[in-house]
C-alpha cells in the first residue's frame, strides 16, 4: 500500500500560485494510478486531479480545469500539483493518495494546507 506525505502548501493570495509535493512510499507506486484530493471545511473528501500510473492520462475537475496540472516522478515516487490562478474556494486540505483511494483511513496522511485570501 502506498504511504503519502504531502507538503507544499500555505498561504497565497487570490490569483497566486503554489504547487503541492507528494513523496510516496511503497513498492507498488510506479504501478498505481495516483490523485489529488481536497477536503474544505464541512464538507467531504473531493477528487481534484489524477494521473494514471503512466503519466499519459490525467483527470481534472471542472472547478480546476485550465488552473491545476498534476504530474508525476515515477523515479522520485512523487506526485505534483501545480495550482495557479488560486481562488479563495480551492482553501482546503489537500491530500494524495492512489486512485481510486482506500478505504482504510490509516493509509492517508496528513494533507497540506491550502488557504487562499481574497
Amino acid at each position: 500500500q502506498v504511504q503519502p506525505v504531502e507538503s507544499g502548501g500555505g498561504l497565497v493570495q487570490a490569483g497566486g500560485s503554489l504547487r503541492l509535493s507528494c513523496a510516496a512510499s511503497g513498492r507498488t507506486f510506479s504501478s498505481s494510478n495516483m490523485g489529488w484530493f481536497r477536503q474544505a471545511p464541512g464538507k467531504g473528501r473531493e477528487l481534484v486531479a489524477s494521473i494514471r500510473w503512466s503519466g499519459t492520462i490525467t483527470y481534472y475537475a471542472d472547478s480546476v480545469k485550465g488552473r491545476f496540472a498534476i504530474s508525476r516522478d515515477n523515479a522520485k515516487n512523487t506526485v505534483y500539483l501545480q495550482m495557479t490562478s488560486l481562488k479563495p474556494e480551492d482553501t482546503a486540505v489537500y491530500y494524495c493518495n492512489t486512485n481510486p483511494p482506500p478505504s482504510v483511513e490509516r493509509y492517508w496522511g496528513q494533507g497540506t494546507q491550502v488557504t487562499v485570501s481574497s
